[in-house]
């Protein structure tokens, strides 16, 4: 049954918690049984680097209770997702996008950062009307069946945000968004051109910032005219889900329209067999700025807006960010790796660390990530009562935005736009 706005249920901070660990133990249960696409970037890509989109509609769900209708793109094999699938093409090779229209009114797609972009074989550029009123940024496909064809050369490498072009504060809004990915051609483990942006291939994610406010999704739905000057986003989510579904593996069942989780997982670096360190690709969908940032590590920002960072000379101007700001129509790429220089050894590094006894712990109900040890790889023991949803000595610490309104559901923290970042012991976990 859905929700409507005077009906959603609203969970307290308690609540809240509760649901984290309810997510992490979800998570912790399923390491070793899912594929290798349970986590990470899932890229739509082909040879011909050809995409049928289709514009629909459908319901997402968020985890107080609340269903919103929601606008997207989705691969027209599969239909309606949010965000709209990822695509990842190869820099300096022909793209085509072919969207079809199911939605009532005319929609467009847009690809910031491209040049050259042509719409059924003309070139993309604005339409008015016959009053000289701006209609759409590009060329659309006409509502209820319509269709259009974009052609473009996949321009530098990097990340980049693809959204509707034809009344883009309604449409963006309502879900019409995704993410693009341009590979370096020959260097698809690299960010950018430069072979200092290489990166595990298996440590690859992409985080669609986005928001929510359910009173202009539910005017849309009743049709009725949008109060703008009333906008208040409520919900804050990652790749289409809010905390604690971002933890959710990909493609989870119980959330069918919604097909991409947020954990991040990673091994701490090692030279000999860890060398090379996750990327985050950070894509901002919405319409203020989200400062997002990791507990516990910086990351080092290498692209913005698929231009890599480096001086007139070529050299590189990255930097370590412990909060990234990203902006409205924004991307970031950032490389993050941990440094385990401070992994225990009872030989060389036995750091004596002494630990308050249980009693002066605090322990969140009968569940808790904490393994009664400091260090990386090394579980101590736990009362009788507490279920460890820590497996193998892992450490997890919190990611979300530092605008802490952004960290909720409606209002309830905590949730919204927050995950979690997994740091596995160097050897790794058995049962992954």
């Amino acid at each position: 049954m859905r929700l409507t706005t005077a009906r959603r249920s609203r969970a307290i901070g308690a609540v809240a918690v509760a649901a984290l660990a309810i997510g992490a133990g979800a998570l912790a249960t399923r390491q070793g049984a899912v594929a290798a696409t349970s986590e990470g970037l899932l890229c739509e890509a082909n040879a011909q680097q050809t995409f049928s989109l289709t514009a629909g509609k459908g319901f997402v769900s968020t985890p107080d209770g609340n269903t919103i209708l929601t606008w997207s793109y989705g691969m027209s094999t599969r239909g309606f997702q949010l965000p709209g699938p990822t695509l990842c093409v190869e820099s300096g090779k022909d793209v085509t996008v072919i969207l079809h229209n199911d939605l009532p009114e005319a929609t467009s797609i847009i690809f910031p950062g491209q040049t050259g972009v042509k719409a059924d074989g003309n070139p993309a550029q604005p339409e008015f009307d016959t009053g000289g009123s701006l209609t759409s940024l590009v060329h659309p496909a006409a509502a209820a069946g319509g269709s259009v064809t974009y052609t473009f050369t996949a321009g530098k490498p990097g990340t980049y945000l693809y959204s509707s072009g034809t009344d883009v504060r309604k449409q963006q809004q309502m879900g019409l968004y995704g993410a693009l990915v341009v590979r370096p051609a020959g260097h698809a483990g690299q960010v950018n051109d430069r072979a200092d942006s290489a990166f595990n291939p298996s440590h690859e994610y992409v985080f669609l910032l986005s928001e929510v406010d359910p009173e202009v999704h539910l005017a849309v739905e009743r049709g009725e005219p949008v109060d703008w000057a009333a906008y208040n986003a409520r919900y804050f989510m990652i790749n289409g889900r809010s905390m604690p579904d971002t933890l959710a593996p990909n493609h989870a069942s119980w959330l069918p329209n919604q097909p991409y989780g947020a954990l991040v997982h990673i091994r701490p670096y090692d030279a000999a067999t860890n060398p090379l360190p996750a990327v985050i690709r950070y894509v901002n969908a919405g319409t203020v700025n989200y400062p997002f940032h990791p507990h516990g590590s910086d990351e080092r920002v290498v692209n913005k807006d698929g231009r890599a960072l480096q001086g007139t000379s070529g050299q590189d101007v990255g930097y370590l960010k412990y909060d990234i700001d990203v902006k409205p129509g924004q991307t970031v790429d950032a490389l993050m790796d941990w440094r385990d220089v401070e992994h225990w050894d009872p030989v060389t590094n036995p750091v004596p660390t002494q630990l308050p006894v249980i009693t002066d712990q605090l322990l969140v109900g009968p569940d808790t990530w904490f393994s009664e040890s400091p260090y990386l790889g090394k579980k101590g023991e736990l009362p009788s009562n507490i279920t460890s949803l820590n497996e193998c000595g892992e450490y997890y610490h919190v990611a979300h935005s530092h605008a802490l309104q952004q960290a909720t559901n409606y209002g309830a923290a905590f949730g919204g736009m927050m995950t979690v970042f997994r740091i596995d012991p160097p050897s790794g976990c058995p049962a992954n």
